[in-house]
């Protein structure tokens, strides 16, 4: 039996969290079960997740199973993108020093600001009036 090297790695941003495997084979990114085309019909955030591939040319080198969770699609494809940072970085040493080069493998951490009490959100407060 042929043992296939798998590599897995995690990537949050905003709330979203990805959990990706990646496995050696012709290039097909399947997000929750779903074409990666049909799951994120938006092409900037299409372009936005495959770059760590493209940057360290394998992007027909690797299939890519990935479970999202959480947050919107922007925050998705961000999260997926670290996570597929992270899992290139894991394959080969010489990837991580190009990732980042470009700073993709550094958590975004921006996060939603609480809502302050007394307030109407986190920043806004409620309309003054003087009469």
């Amino acid at each position: 039996m042929v043992e296939v090297v798998k590599y897995g790695a995690t990537g949050r941003r905003k709330s979203s969290v990805a959990r990706i495997i990646l496995t050696p084979g012709n290039g097909v990114i399947r997000v929750n079960k779903r074409t990666f085309e049909n799951y994120f019909p938006r092409e900037t955030d299409r372009i936005i997740i495959v770059e760590p591939l493209n940057l360290t040319n394998t992007k027909d080198k690797f299939n890519v199973e990935a479970k999202i969770t959480g947050g919107g699609s922007t925050g998705q494809a961000g999260a997926l993108r670290l996570a597929l940072a992270r899992a290139l970085s894991l394959f080969d040493a010489e990837n991580k020093t190009v990732l980042k080069k470009a700073s993709l493998l550094s958590r975004d951490p921006r996060m939603k600001e609480r809502k302050k009490p007394g307030q109407k959100g986190a920043r806004r407060k409620f309309q003054w009036v003087k009469r």
